[in-house]
């Protein structure tokens, strides 16, 4: 470790530190882990209970179940929510914990365009039942 003194670099402490900063999303980036969180609480609760209550139930009468409005709406958005909140998270852990910048940067396109694949067949297939 190299005290202040000790560094000889001709670089300026702005130089040095340049690209290390924030990137002024940290914050938004917290607030919507922990919105899709709570949303998270509240939804799966429902979800588990009505996976529960299904057993025994044809495909016909699960297609009826989605059919109800308000079913459907709770099973979108809880696709929706769940999906976003493990984008954050990994994009968190890829952040973190890969170096390489260019791996990084592919890492995190592909995340994004998986997540987003995902969100969208699942809200399709959802709305699809749902309309009939």
């Amino acid at each position: 470790m190299k005290l202040k003194w000790e560094d000889k670099s001709i670089q300026t402490p702005l130089s040095r530190a340049r690209g290390l900063g924030s990137a002024r999303d940290g914050s938004t980036h917290w607030l919507h882990q922990r919105v899709t969180a709570i949303a998270n609480l509240i939804l799966m609760p429902w979800l588990i209970w009505s996976v529960v209550n299904m057993q025994g139930w044809t495909h016909a009468d699960v297609s009826t179940w989605l059919q109800n409005p308000i079913n459907a709406i709770l099973m979108i958005l809880a696709t929706i929510s769940v999906f976003y909140h493990a984008a954050l998270g990994c994009q968190v852990v890829v952040e973190d914990y890969i170096h390489n910048e260019g791996f990084k940067f592919a890492k995190l396109i592909g995340m994004k365009l998986f997540f987003t694949a995902c969100t969208v067949a699942c809200v399709f297939s959802i709305v699809k039942i749902a309309l009939g």
